[in-house]
């Protein structure tokens, strides 16, 4: 089971059931609940947060690239983090040790990230 927090539930059943294409599972006064692939994901309802400035939610895909793409045109900006990292025209990373990363914001700012490892 993982978590993150909305301020906003109808917003971020939005993003995560349309946008990233989750199934959702339930709504209640507590939490929008959603399928990730077998993982249970609870968007808990909170009055105020903030967010982290770190990655809180993460899936791995087989072809980052397509992943990248596909939520590009859905709306989705993806994380540029300057010379901090080099990361190629989609904003993907590519890890020393092997694998790569893109992150990206739900609309309360929690970072996700994409990796094909």
């Amino acid at each position: 089971m993982a978590f993150v927090a909305t301020r906003d539930s109808e917003r971020a059943k939005t993003f995560y059931g349309d946008t990233l294409g989750l199934r959702l599972i339930s709504d209640d006064p507590f939490a929008v609940v959603f399928d990730a692939n077998g993982t249970m994901l609870r968007v808990t309802k909170v009055r105020e947060f903030t967010p982290f400035n770190f990655t809180v939610l993460g899936w791995e895909v087989p072809d980052i690239a397509a992943a990248v793409r596909r939520l590009g045109e859905a709306g989705v900006q993806f994380e540029r983090y300057g010379s901090f990292m080099k990361q190629d025209e989609l904003g993907i990373w590519d890890a020393p040790g092997g694998g790569r990363i893109a992150w990206f914001k739900d609309p309360d700012g929690n970072t996700l990230s994409l990796a094909q490892m």
